[in-house]
């Protein structure tokens, strides 16, 4: 069995191997022509290659579906649950989102907008009145080396607009090691039972990372964004999102926690050596607390995912119910950090080389640096999670795909395997 297995993951290498070098022989060629299709024989690579992850111990399990023209092409489960009960993984386990629950929150704060309950321009003063108060934290630097925070007033307001594109200068303190990131670190912000209004007053009462609208910065913009969004519609968030997207779509099994013994069994767990998901805080969903984490509280299924991510290829609508109207969905979906905006990036640009980001979604807007480019296509939607969730919207190629696992350490290289793969597999 041990030979036997050996020889499968060379041979699987020597696959990986000649993907690379197909993709760098074809430099420049990053974008494959509308029409392709899938060449089944090419799919079953990703089979071997989460095979491989899970019988050498790297990850518990992962579920990954591609959907192409509204079909599943390529739909598989690999490994258990969790490696405690051995249960297999259906489309019905339920995976930690982290992140990519900013793009759940992100959609229905745009259907907010549409409303008119929200507007991209208005102040965040607005809602939350502490924010007029906020300072910017800029970096000296002694002559001994020593550095130290003055905080001076920012140049204009922070906005909506700011909070969905995160460039408000709000951060996390869980990376990094700028003296602003330290401050949340020291802050203990995460201490207690709180909600969404006491957290938000809690970043209030801290420096901003940057000036408003100068700098791609990642951090709790979203949850702000959230209690804005409860203020706005005179609801907590839960609520909100169930009655404008989750019940919609039919997304039953999304949310903030999970209180039934039946669905606990379900929730999947990563290996026990890689538990630490290093966000700063324990995110467990059994443990029911006031705070709704806008920004990475959030749980789903392949079975509810897939339909939130098919309502985004679409343009905005599933089933016959529109979710966002044709011009709200292109709003959301349009660059609003490239050329023009004035907003800088740096080392921590999560969205990564040649993508933008709109309200809540990075976008592919060019090739990048990369030499080969990475594979993908002009328009392409994605974004992920500190559990190594994954999801991709390629409207060129009216196919998506989405990645489900629970593993913190092993997510970028996982992810970035997967997508080589899946258009490694796409031919005309």
């Amino acid at each position: 069995m041990i030979f036997q297995f050996g020889l499968r993951s060379f041979a699987y290498g020597a696959l990986l191997s000649l993907g690379v070098l197909s993709l760098a022989r074809a430099e420049g060629t990053y974008e494959i022509p509308a029409g392709a299709h899938f060449n089944q024989d090419k799919l079953l690579r990703i089979s071997e290659f989460f095979k491989n992850e899970v019988a050498t111990g790297k990850i518990a399990g992962a579920t990954v579906l591609i959907q192409q023209h509204g079909k599943p092409v390529y739909h598989e489960a690999f490994g258990v649950q969790d490696v405690a009960s051995k249960a297999p993984i259906t489309d019905k386990t339920i995976f930690r989102l982290f992140s990519m629950s900013k793009a759940i929150t992100s959609v229905v704060a745009v259907q907010l907008i549409e409303d008119g309950k929200l507007k991209l321009d208005d102040p965040l003063s607005k809602y939350i009145p502490s924010f007029a108060n906020v300072k910017v934290g800029v970096e000296k630097k002694a002559e001994d080396g020593t550095k130290s925070l003055e905080l001076v007033p920012p140049t204009r307001p922070i906005t909506v607009l700011d909070l969905m594109r995160h460039t408000s200068g709000i951060t996390y303190g869980f990376y990094g090691d700028s003296l602003v990131r330290k401050a949340y670190r020291d802050a203990n912000i995460y201490a207690g039972d709180f909600d969404l209004a006491e957290f938000a007053e809690r970043i209030a009462k801290l420096p901003l990372h940057n000036q408003p609208g100068a700098l791609w910065q990642y951090g709790h913009s979203t949850d702000v964004l959230a209690r804005v969004m409860e203020i706005a519609a005179g609801k907590p968030l839960i609520d909100i999102m169930q009655e404008k997207l989750l019940i919609p779509l039919g997304m039953v099994d999304t949310g903030f926690f999970v209180t039934d013994p039946e669905k606990q069994k379900l929730l999947a767990q990563p290996v026990p050596n890689d538990a630490d998901f290093r966000v700063g805080r324990i995110n467990d969903p059994t443990v029911v607390k006031k705070i709704m984490f806008a920004s990475g509280g959030m749980v789903t299924t392949m079975a509810d995912y897939k339909r939130f991510a098919q309502m985004l290829l679409n343009g905005g609508s599933l089933d016959g119910k529109t979710i966002l109207k044709p011009e709200t969905f292109k709003l959301m979906t349009t660059d609003q950090v490239g050329p023009g905006s004035g907003v800088d990036r740096d080392y921590f640009y999560f969205p990564g080389d040649g993508f933008g980001f709109g309200l809540g979604l990075a976008v592919r807007t060019d090739p990048g640096n990369a030499k080969p480019p990475p594979p993908g296509d002009l328009g392409e939607l994605k974004w992920d999670g500190a559990s190594g969730c994954y999801f991709v919207i390629d409207p060129k190629q009216d196919m998506f795909f989405v990645l489900l696992e629970q593993t913190p350490t092993e997510r970028q290289r996982v992810q970035r395997t997967l997508k080589l793969l899946v258009y490694e597999a796409m031919e005309n």
